[in-house]
Protein backbone atom coordinates (compact mmCIF):
# COMPACT_ATOMS: atom_id res chain seq x y z
CA UNK A 1 0.00 0.00 0.00
CA UNK A 2 2.78 2.42 0.93
CA UNK A 3 4.61 1.85 -2.35
CA UNK A 4 1.45 2.66 -4.35
CA UNK A 5 0.98 5.90 -2.39
CA UNK A 6 4.55 6.86 -3.24
CA UNK A 7 4.07 5.96 -6.92
CA UNK A 8 0.85 7.98 -7.14
CA UNK A 9 2.66 10.93 -5.57
CA UNK A 10 5.44 10.67 -8.18
CA UNK A 11 2.98 10.85 -11.07
CA UNK A 12 1.19 13.77 -9.41
CA UNK A 13 4.55 15.55 -9.11
CA UNK A 14 5.17 15.04 -12.84
CA UNK A 15 1.74 16.45 -13.74
CA UNK A 16 2.32 19.53 -11.63
CA UNK A 17 5.88 20.11 -12.87
CA UNK A 18 4.78 19.72 -16.49
CA UNK A 19 1.98 22.27 -16.39
CA UNK A 20 1.56 23.74 -12.90
CA UNK A 21 2.70 26.95 -11.27
CA UNK A 22 5.59 25.33 -9.42
CA UNK A 23 7.95 28.30 -9.71
CA UNK A 24 6.41 31.06 -7.59
CA UNK A 25 6.88 34.35 -9.42
CA UNK A 26 8.05 36.15 -6.30
CA UNK A 27 10.97 33.73 -5.86
CA UNK A 28 14.32 34.68 -7.35
CA UNK A 29 17.64 32.93 -7.70
CA UNK A 30 19.20 36.44 -7.45
CA UNK A 31 21.30 35.57 -10.50
CA UNK A 32 19.99 38.81 -11.97
CA UNK A 33 22.25 40.47 -9.38
CA UNK A 34 25.33 38.82 -10.94
CA UNK A 35 26.99 40.46 -13.93
CA UNK A 36 29.93 39.01 -15.81
CA UNK A 37 32.36 41.51 -17.29
CA UNK A 38 32.55 41.76 -21.08
CA UNK A 39 35.88 41.28 -22.84
CA UNK A 40 35.82 43.23 -26.13
CA UNK A 41 38.89 41.41 -27.47
CA UNK A 42 38.80 37.80 -26.21
CA UNK A 43 41.62 36.66 -28.55
CA UNK A 44 40.12 33.19 -28.82
CA UNK A 45 37.78 31.07 -30.93
CA UNK A 46 34.68 29.26 -29.73
CA UNK A 47 36.49 25.96 -30.24
CA UNK A 48 39.16 27.08 -27.77
CA UNK A 49 36.66 26.74 -24.91
CA UNK A 50 37.23 23.57 -22.86
CA UNK A 51 34.38 23.01 -20.44
CA UNK A 52 35.35 19.49 -19.38
CA UNK A 53 35.32 18.76 -15.67
CA UNK A 54 35.71 15.71 -13.39
CA UNK A 55 32.70 14.42 -11.48
CA UNK A 56 31.98 11.11 -9.76
CA UNK A 57 35.12 9.52 -11.19
CA UNK A 58 34.32 10.44 -14.78
CA UNK A 59 35.15 13.33 -17.11
CA UNK A 60 32.19 15.41 -18.26
CA UNK A 61 32.30 17.37 -21.52
CA UNK A 62 30.19 20.11 -19.94
CA UNK A 63 29.94 21.20 -16.29
CA UNK A 64 26.27 20.35 -16.05
CA UNK A 65 24.24 17.86 -13.99
CA UNK A 66 20.69 16.94 -15.00
CA UNK A 67 19.44 16.89 -11.45
CA UNK A 68 17.34 14.06 -10.02
CA UNK A 69 13.62 14.59 -10.29
CA UNK A 70 11.57 11.43 -10.75
CA UNK A 71 11.21 7.65 -10.76
CA UNK A 72 8.88 4.95 -9.51
CA UNK A 73 6.32 4.76 -12.33
CA UNK A 74 6.27 3.79 -16.01
CA UNK A 75 5.91 7.44 -17.02
CA UNK A 76 8.78 8.46 -14.76
CA UNK A 77 10.92 5.70 -16.28
CA UNK A 78 10.40 7.18 -19.75
CA UNK A 79 11.48 10.61 -18.48
CA UNK A 80 14.58 9.14 -16.84
CA UNK A 81 15.59 7.17 -19.93
CA UNK A 82 15.16 10.12 -22.28
CA UNK A 83 17.06 12.57 -20.09
CA UNK A 84 19.79 10.02 -19.30
CA UNK A 85 20.22 9.39 -23.02
CA UNK A 86 20.44 13.15 -23.52
CA UNK A 87 23.16 13.38 -20.87
CA UNK A 88 25.02 10.47 -22.46
CA UNK A 89 24.84 12.14 -25.88
CA UNK A 90 26.32 15.44 -24.67
CA UNK A 91 28.64 14.32 -21.88
CA UNK A 92 26.69 15.60 -18.89
CA UNK A 93 26.03 13.98 -15.52
CA UNK A 94 22.57 12.59 -14.78
CA UNK A 95 20.73 11.97 -11.53
CA UNK A 96 17.60 9.91 -10.96
CA UNK A 97 14.88 11.09 -8.61
CA UNK A 98 14.31 9.71 -5.13
CA UNK A 99 14.58 5.91 -5.09
CA UNK A 100 12.15 5.69 -2.20
CA UNK A 101 9.54 4.04 -4.44
CA UNK A 102 12.13 1.46 -5.48
CA UNK A 103 13.10 0.81 -1.87
CA UNK A 104 9.43 0.17 -1.02
CA UNK A 105 8.86 -2.08 -4.03
CA UNK A 106 11.65 -3.70 -6.05
CA UNK A 107 9.19 -4.01 -8.94
CA UNK A 108 9.59 -0.29 -9.52
CA UNK A 109 13.36 -0.53 -10.05
CA UNK A 110 13.07 -0.49 -13.85
CA UNK A 111 12.00 3.16 -13.82
CA UNK A 112 15.44 4.10 -12.44
CA UNK A 113 17.55 1.82 -14.61
CA UNK A 114 19.05 3.80 -17.49
CA UNK A 115 22.33 2.04 -18.22
CA UNK A 116 20.92 0.42 -21.36
CA UNK A 117 20.58 3.83 -23.01
CA UNK A 118 23.34 5.64 -21.08
CA UNK A 119 26.16 3.13 -20.53
CA UNK A 120 28.91 5.65 -19.77
CA UNK A 121 27.03 8.60 -18.25
CA UNK A 122 28.06 9.80 -14.78
CA UNK A 123 25.00 8.40 -13.00
CA UNK A 124 23.89 9.52 -9.55
CA UNK A 125 21.38 7.59 -7.44
CA UNK A 126 19.15 9.36 -4.93
CA UNK A 127 17.55 8.80 -1.53
CA UNK A 128 16.21 11.11 1.14
CA UNK A 129 18.22 11.60 4.32
CA UNK A 130 15.48 10.33 6.60
CA UNK A 131 14.78 7.29 4.42
CA UNK A 132 18.53 6.60 4.69
CA UNK A 133 18.25 6.86 8.48
CA UNK A 134 15.68 4.06 8.34
CA UNK A 135 17.36 1.75 5.79
CA UNK A 136 20.98 2.19 6.89
CA UNK A 137 24.17 2.25 4.86
CA UNK A 138 23.73 -1.23 3.41
CA UNK A 139 20.26 -0.37 2.15
CA UNK A 140 21.53 2.79 0.46
CA UNK A 141 24.43 0.88 -1.08
CA UNK A 142 21.99 -1.68 -2.53
CA UNK A 143 19.99 1.12 -4.18
CA UNK A 144 23.13 2.46 -5.87
CA UNK A 145 24.28 -0.97 -7.01
CA UNK A 146 20.85 -1.88 -8.38
CA UNK A 147 21.02 0.89 -10.99
CA UNK A 148 24.78 0.83 -11.60
CA UNK A 149 25.22 4.31 -10.16
CA UNK A 150 28.61 6.00 -10.05
CA UNK A 151 27.60 7.89 -6.91
CA UNK A 152 24.72 8.53 -4.55
CA UNK A 153 22.85 11.72 -3.79
CA UNK A 154 21.45 12.18 -0.31
CA UNK A 155 18.68 14.74 -0.52
CA UNK A 156 17.57 17.10 2.23
CA UNK A 157 13.97 18.26 1.96
CA UNK A 158 12.57 19.22 5.36
CA UNK A 159 10.55 22.06 3.81
CA UNK A 160 8.85 19.71 1.36
CA UNK A 161 8.25 17.00 3.95
CA UNK A 162 6.50 19.41 6.33
CA UNK A 163 3.99 20.34 3.62
CA UNK A 164 3.49 16.79 2.35
CA UNK A 165 0.55 14.92 3.92
CA UNK A 166 2.63 11.70 3.98
CA UNK A 167 5.84 13.52 4.86
CA UNK A 168 8.34 13.06 7.67
CA UNK A 169 8.07 15.10 10.85
CA UNK A 170 11.16 13.88 12.69
CA UNK A 171 14.46 15.29 11.42
CA UNK A 172 16.82 13.97 14.08
CA UNK A 173 19.83 11.76 13.50
CA UNK A 174 20.91 13.10 10.13
CA UNK A 175 24.57 13.91 10.66
CA UNK A 176 25.58 10.44 11.95
CA UNK A 177 24.03 8.91 8.82
CA UNK A 178 25.94 11.36 6.62
CA UNK A 179 29.16 10.36 8.38
CA UNK A 180 28.41 6.67 7.83
CA UNK A 181 27.61 7.25 4.14
CA UNK A 182 30.85 9.19 3.70
CA UNK A 183 32.64 6.14 5.07
CA UNK A 184 30.81 3.91 2.57
CA UNK A 185 30.83 6.10 -0.55
CA UNK A 186 33.77 8.46 -0.04
CA UNK A 187 34.03 10.96 -2.87
CA UNK A 188 31.02 9.35 -4.60
CA UNK A 189 28.53 10.88 -2.12
CA UNK A 190 26.62 14.05 -3.05
CA UNK A 191 24.58 15.86 -0.39
CA UNK A 192 21.92 18.07 -1.91
CA UNK A 193 18.99 20.26 -0.98
CA UNK A 194 15.78 20.29 -3.00
CA UNK A 195 15.08 23.96 -3.59
CA UNK A 196 15.46 25.61 -0.18
CA UNK A 197 19.24 25.93 -0.30
CA UNK A 198 22.23 24.89 1.78
CA UNK A 199 23.88 27.67 3.75
CA UNK A 200 27.44 28.11 5.02
CA UNK A 201 26.90 26.61 8.48
CA UNK A 202 25.49 23.33 7.21
CA UNK A 203 28.04 23.20 4.38
CA UNK A 204 30.94 23.60 6.82
CA UNK A 205 29.63 20.81 9.00
CA UNK A 206 29.12 18.51 6.01
CA UNK A 207 32.64 19.23 4.82
CA UNK A 208 34.03 18.49 8.29
CA UNK A 209 32.31 15.08 8.09
CA UNK A 210 34.14 14.40 4.83
CA UNK A 211 31.44 15.23 2.25
CA UNK A 212 33.19 16.12 -1.01
CA UNK A 213 30.20 16.98 -3.22
CA UNK A 214 27.45 19.45 -2.26
CA UNK A 215 24.52 20.65 -4.39
CA UNK A 216 23.21 23.85 -2.81
CA UNK A 217 19.88 23.55 -4.71
CA UNK A 218 18.70 27.00 -3.77
CA UNK A 219 15.50 29.01 -3.95
CA UNK A 220 14.40 30.34 -7.30
CA UNK A 221 13.30 27.39 -9.41
CA UNK A 222 10.85 24.59 -8.75
CA UNK A 223 9.53 24.95 -5.22
CA UNK A 224 8.77 21.48 -3.90
CA UNK A 225 6.95 23.17 -1.05
CA UNK A 226 4.70 24.73 -3.71
CA UNK A 227 4.33 21.36 -5.43
CA UNK A 228 3.12 19.82 -2.18
CA UNK A 229 0.92 22.85 -1.50
CA UNK A 230 -0.83 22.21 -4.82
CA UNK A 231 -1.45 18.59 -3.75
CA UNK A 232 -2.55 19.43 -0.22
CA UNK A 233 -5.79 20.68 1.32
CA UNK A 234 -6.70 22.53 4.49
CA UNK A 235 -3.98 23.43 6.97
CA UNK A 236 -1.12 21.96 4.92
CA UNK A 237 -2.18 23.90 1.83
CA UNK A 238 -2.20 27.12 3.84
CA UNK A 239 1.23 26.36 5.31
CA UNK A 240 2.54 25.52 1.83
CA UNK A 241 1.34 28.89 0.54
CA UNK A 242 3.11 30.64 3.41
CA UNK A 243 6.39 28.76 2.94
CA UNK A 244 6.62 28.34 -0.84
CA UNK A 245 9.09 31.24 -0.90
CA UNK A 246 11.20 29.87 1.96
CA UNK A 247 14.88 29.33 1.36
CA UNK A 248 18.30 30.70 0.44
CA UNK A 249 18.43 32.01 -3.15
CA UNK A 250 20.68 29.97 -5.41
CA UNK A 251 23.20 32.76 -6.07
CA UNK A 252 23.51 33.51 -2.34
CA UNK A 253 23.89 29.84 -1.43
CA UNK A 254 26.52 29.24 -4.11
CA UNK A 255 28.73 32.23 -3.29
CA UNK A 256 28.44 31.94 0.49
CA UNK A 257 29.09 28.18 0.60
CA UNK A 258 32.14 28.46 -1.62
CA UNK A 259 33.45 31.25 0.60
CA UNK A 260 32.78 29.15 3.72
CA UNK A 261 34.33 25.85 2.63
CA UNK A 262 37.21 26.99 0.44
CA UNK A 263 38.24 25.22 -2.78
CA UNK A 264 36.81 21.89 -1.62
CA UNK A 265 34.30 20.23 -1.84
CA UNK A 266 33.04 20.19 -5.42
CA UNK A 267 29.99 22.40 -5.60
CA UNK A 268 26.89 21.97 -7.75
CA UNK A 269 24.62 25.00 -8.11
CA UNK A 270 21.03 24.16 -8.98
CA UNK A 271 17.69 25.75 -8.25
CA UNK A 272 16.23 27.89 -11.02
CA UNK A 273 19.26 27.73 -13.30
CA UNK A 274 17.65 27.92 -16.73
CA UNK A 275 20.10 29.21 -19.36
CA UNK A 276 23.70 28.84 -20.44
CA UNK A 277 24.44 32.35 -19.21
CA UNK A 278 23.07 31.44 -15.78
CA UNK A 279 25.26 28.32 -15.71
CA UNK A 280 28.24 30.59 -16.42
CA UNK A 281 27.18 32.90 -13.59
CA UNK A 282 27.06 30.12 -10.98
CA UNK A 283 30.43 28.85 -12.19
CA UNK A 284 31.82 32.36 -11.75
CA UNK A 285 30.39 32.44 -8.20
CA UNK A 286 32.36 29.31 -7.32
CA UNK A 287 30.33 26.31 -8.48
CA UNK A 288 32.06 23.44 -10.27
CA UNK A 289 28.86 22.38 -12.04
CA UNK A 290 25.49 23.89 -12.75
CA UNK A 291 22.40 21.75 -12.28
CA UNK A 292 18.96 21.83 -13.86
CA UNK A 293 15.94 19.63 -14.46
CA UNK A 294 12.67 21.49 -15.13
CA UNK A 295 13.49 23.13 -18.50
CA UNK A 296 14.74 19.83 -19.93
CA UNK A 297 11.81 17.90 -18.45
CA UNK A 298 9.27 20.30 -19.92
CA UNK A 299 10.99 20.18 -23.31
CA UNK A 300 10.92 16.38 -23.12
CA UNK A 301 7.22 16.37 -22.27
CA UNK A 302 6.47 18.61 -25.25
CA UNK A 303 8.82 17.12 -27.83
CA UNK A 304 10.32 13.90 -26.51
CA UNK A 305 14.05 13.25 -26.55
CA UNK A 306 14.64 15.45 -29.60
CA UNK A 307 12.69 18.31 -28.04
CA UNK A 308 14.89 18.08 -24.95
CA UNK A 309 17.98 17.91 -27.17
CA UNK A 310 17.00 21.13 -28.93
CA UNK A 311 16.50 22.88 -25.58
CA UNK A 312 19.84 21.62 -24.29
CA UNK A 313 21.71 22.73 -27.41
CA UNK A 314 20.54 26.30 -26.80
CA UNK A 315 21.73 26.09 -23.17
CA UNK A 316 25.15 24.75 -24.16
CA UNK A 317 25.57 27.33 -26.93
CA UNK A 318 24.74 30.08 -24.45
CA UNK A 319 27.29 28.68 -22.01
CA UNK A 320 30.06 28.62 -24.61
CA UNK A 321 29.17 32.16 -25.67
CA UNK A 322 29.49 33.43 -22.09
CA UNK A 323 33.00 31.97 -21.93
CA UNK A 324 34.06 33.62 -25.18
CA UNK A 325 32.60 36.99 -24.18
CA UNK A 326 34.52 36.94 -20.91
CA UNK A 327 37.72 35.73 -22.58
CA UNK A 328 37.68 32.47 -20.62
CA UNK A 329 39.00 29.22 -22.07
CA UNK A 330 38.11 27.07 -19.06
CA UNK A 331 36.08 27.05 -15.87
CA UNK A 332 39.23 27.85 -13.90
CA UNK A 333 39.84 30.94 -16.06
CA UNK A 334 36.25 32.11 -15.66
CA UNK A 335 36.54 31.95 -11.87
CA UNK A 336 39.53 34.29 -12.04
CA UNK A 337 37.54 36.92 -13.94
CA UNK A 338 35.86 39.84 -12.13
CA UNK A 339 32.20 39.47 -11.17
CA UNK A 340 29.89 42.38 -10.37
CA UNK A 341 27.40 41.67 -7.55
CA UNK A 342 24.54 44.10 -7.00
CA UNK A 343 21.26 44.58 -5.17
CA UNK A 344 19.71 42.07 -2.79
CA UNK A 345 22.47 39.54 -3.34
CA UNK A 346 24.94 41.91 -1.67
CA UNK A 347 22.63 41.98 1.36
CA UNK A 348 22.46 38.19 1.53
CA UNK A 349 26.21 37.79 1.27
CA UNK A 350 26.77 40.41 3.96
CA UNK A 351 24.45 38.48 6.30
CA UNK A 352 25.65 34.92 5.62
Amino acid sequence: MGDQITANRKDAHLDLCATGDVEPRQNSTLLECVRLVHCAMPEMAVEDVDLSTPFMGKRLRYPLLVTGMTGGTERAGKVNRDLAQLAERHGLAFGVGSQRAMAESTGRAASYQVREVAPTVALVGNIGLYQAVQMGVDGVRRLAEAIGADGMALHLNAGQELTQPEGDRDFRGGYPVVAALVEAFGERLLVKETGCGIGPEVARRLTELGVRNIDVSGLGGTSWVRVEQLRATGLLAELGAEYSSWGIPTAAATASVRRAVGPEPRLVASGGVRTGLEVAKVLALGADLGGMALPLFRAQQEGGLEGADKALQLILAGLRQAFVLTGSRSCAELRRKPVVITGELKDWLAAL
